[in-house]
């Protein structure tokens, strides 16, 4: 029968996120209360992670991008989403330093995990991040999302090897706040 979440929140379990995450006792408990609302067993699988986000984003398609963000949150990669584990990258997406966004936003791009993003992997984060939002490209002929791989590459990839590793992901994203706006961390 799968595996099945505390309803209650242990006081270890507390103690651990406090120390995991940005959050306070009484923000964990809140949001442990409101993920059992929408997840009462307590694990949250892809296809609710993709309802969620069809919820902020009704006037395009996430699927595919929710699909790549369940990915990065589910750390154990079992195909569920414990709260911990939701609510550890919440605090880093949310509250988490720019060093700790781009870290987080590396394992997003590096969709097979090899340690590289290449720019099919960086494709298909950009194109998936157009879905979501309901851009077509036909909108404004700037926004291509290859063109858009192709400039971020340019700048990013120093020794010209067609891959980027963290250190020229991080360190080109530093470098120009305009490719922080473009890979969508801008935000926060």
């Amino acid at each position: 029968m799968g595996k099945r979440q505390s309803k209650q929140l242990k006081q270890e379990a507390i103690d651990g996120l406090l120390r995991d995450t940005y959050f306070t006792e009484k923000e964990i408990k809140q949001w442990h209360k409101g993920f059992l609302k929408d997840c009462p067993d307590g694990l949250l699988t892809e296809k609710g992670f993709v309802k969620i986000y069809k919820q902020f984003f009704p006037q395009g398609n996430p699927g595919k991008f929710a699909s790549l963000v369940f990915r990065v949150f589910d750390e154990n990669k079992d195909g569920s989403i414990t709260f911990e584990e939701f609510i550890r990258a919440l605090s880093i997406t949310s509250r988490g330093n720019l060093d700790e966004k781009l870290k987080w936003a590396f394992k997003l791009y590096d969709v097979d995990n090899d340690g590289y993003i290449t720019r099919a992997e960086m494709y298909n984060i950009v194109d998936a991040i157009y879905q979501m939002v309901g851009h077509h490209p036909a909108d404004d002929p700037n926004t291509d999302p290859q063109q858009r791989v192709d400039k971020i590459f340019d700048q990013m990839d120093k020794n010209k090897d067609e891959k980027l590793t963290m250190e020229e992901f991080c360190d080109g994203s530093k470098a120009d706040p305009r490719i922080v706006q473009a890979l969508s961390l801008g935000e926060s």
